[in-house]
């Protein structure tokens, strides 16, 4: 008999506790509530360009991406599909053919990708002959155990991959922009190295003012970052790099933790701007473990802007009010589909990144660090 009252009493206590932990609709007679795991709303961020080149097609890169993310395409997969359109656009002079060369005349593109899920990256630096650096980034991550490949090699590696290869990627257009360079200051008239690389930015400055060259083209590139349903985050940077640059330099677009950093779990980010200032920081890198310590990605990326003008040091980087003189952003996006768009200045009206979610692309306005613009 005690077993059977013990029985009855576990049963009862049971009851009890099940009664206890049951919801108020339950009790009521309600119908359950089903606890569902929260989606992500898909969304696509990048630079300013990845909303206005569509290079004759119907859609620009971030719908081109946002399209395939939300038809089931891979996430990486979809951005590069997007960021091909600027890279062969000729009117975008910052990336990719028609991208401002070298000071030698020369079109080297650099680009990184990375994917999240996958927890791999590729990278190609000083790359010539190839207008879709990306696809080659892409290839690098895919088919070998390395993460970046340069110059030559690089080349040889996307030959070998099947990539057409041309002899030179000006257009008209961007071969006429460093004729111009040329003529208002050919290095070779000066004899101070230290005089010829400031004159020669200093020209290319000045192109910027007469409005010969887009400011967004003189420091170009496009980073293009995506979350789909399944929380599942990857990123892309591809650019021609800094106009009239060293033949060889190499900035921070295909770097890992600067041009761009992943972390599936956490969230992606990419720049634009001064590549030099955000290689010192590995800016991104810093964005995505500040996302990853609870912050979201706006504060994120100011605090990494606040990092570079802390670095910014040298006399001839800074202005008269003693900030640092150039331009730099971040795109971000963390893996719930929060983002944002940072700079160190956003001194215009199309101070903006672009924007892709459900309702369409748009363009968002830039969180300054800093107030009035890097001349002033």
């Amino acid at each position: 008999m005690g077993k059977l009252v013990s029985r009855r009493d576990f049963i009862k206590s049971g009851t009890a506790a099940g009664l206890a932990t049951a919801t108020p609709r339950i009790l009521f007679g309600e119908a359950p509530t089903v606890l569902l795991t929260n989606s992500v709303k898909p969304v696509v961020v990048s630079s300013r360009n990845g909303n206005t080149r569509k290079n004759g097609g119907p859609m620009t890169c971030i719908e081109t991406a946002f399209d395939m993310i939300t038809q089931g395409a891979d996430v990486l997969d979809s951005l590069i599909a997007g960021v091909n359109i600027v890279e062969l656009d000729p009117e975008d002079s910052s990336v990719g053919y028609g991208g401002l060369p070298n000071a030698e005349g020369v079109v080297q593109l650099d680009s990184c990708c990375m994917h999240g899920p996958k927890k791999r990256a590729g990278g190609v630096a000083a790359l010539e002959g190839v207008r879709t650096p990306s696809l080659v980034a892409q290839a690098v991550m895919e088919t070998t155990d390395h993460h970046l490949l340069v110059a030559q090699g690089a080349q040889t590696f996307a030959r070998n991959m099947g990539f057409k290869i041309e002899d030179d990627l000006n257009t008209e257009k961007s071969r006429g922009r460093w004729l111009e360079w040329k003529r208002r200051i050919d290095p070779k008239h000066y004899l101070d190295p230290a005089r010829r690389a400031e004159a020669g930015y200093r020209a290319g400055l000045q192109m910027v003012h007469d409005g010969l060259i887009d400011p967004d083209d003189f420091w170009g590139t496009i980073n293009c970052n995506g979350v789909n349903a399944k929380g599942e985050v990857c990123g892309v940077t591809t650019t021609s790099g800094l106009a009239w640059k060293i033949p060889g330099r190499v900035g921070d677009s295909p770097i890992l933790g600067a041009g761009l950093y992943v972390d599936g779990d956490v969230g992606a980010a990419g720049s634009t701007g001064r590549g030099e200032a955000n290689l010192y920081g590995l800016c991104s890198f810093l964005i995505v473990e500040e996302m990853r310590r609870g912050q979201h990605p706006k504060d994120a990326g100011l605090e990494a802007l606040r990092r570079v003008q802390k670095a910014t040091i040298e006399k001839r980087l800074l202005n008269s009010r003693g900030l640092p003189n150039f331009g730099l952003s971040f795109y971000i996006v963390n893996a719930k589909g929060d983002h944002a768009g940072v700079a160190m200045y956003a001194p215009s009206e199309h101070s903006t990144y672009a924007v892709c979610t459900e309702n369409g692309a748009t363009f968002r306005p830039l969180e300054p660090l800093l107030e009035g613009s890097p001349t002033d």
